[in-house]
């Protein structure tokens, strides 16, 4: 097979071309989300349009805050022509779910802020609200579900 005109390419242009970093290029290859690619004699790495392809579909997947192993699961199927649209559509379903629920946990995080900066005075008195809040205990230990909100 003859290589397209202006490819492979190193991964300066290849992150440049797919609009990632070369640190994130490394990153995807170390996860194993880019098969291994070849290299010039003196070890340098060399992508070809399909990888770049590939790099460009896992930033837009990184850019719509799909986890690693979604992207993984979604390379796959994109790859596989024989795939079934509703298995796409279940992984992208559940990233709306969870996306909804961190969206519910921080407004409700967002409220219970600015309820205790309406209570606050502001003035030169040390009587605080919202340090009163901080450190008294939480109703639940569950009160935050910080595995939401910090993925």
């Amino acid at each position: 097979m003859t290589p397209t005109p202006g490819w492979p390419v190193p991964i300066g242009e290849a992150a440049r071309r797919a609009g990632v970093s070369a640190r994130m290029v490394r990153h995807y290859e170390s996860l194993g989300l880019l098969p291994p690619v070849g290299r010039t004699d003196s070890g340098y790495r060399q992508y070809t349009e399909a990888d770049v392809h590939a790099l460009r579909f896992i930033g837009r997947a990184r850019t719509l805050g799909f986890a690693m192993e979604e992207i993984r699961e979604l390379l796959a199927l994109w790859q596989d022509k024989g795939r079934a649209s509703a298995s796409v559509k279940r992984i992208a379903q559940g990233h709306i779910d969870d996306l909804a629920a961190r969206i519910a946990a921080m407004q409700a995080m967002q409220r219970t802020l600015q309820t205790l900066v309406s209570c606050c005075q502001g003035n030169d008195r040390p009587d605080c609200p919202i340090l009163d809040d901080l450190a008294a205990a939480p109703e639940s230990p569950d009160a935050l579900p910080k595995k939401l909100l910090y993925r």
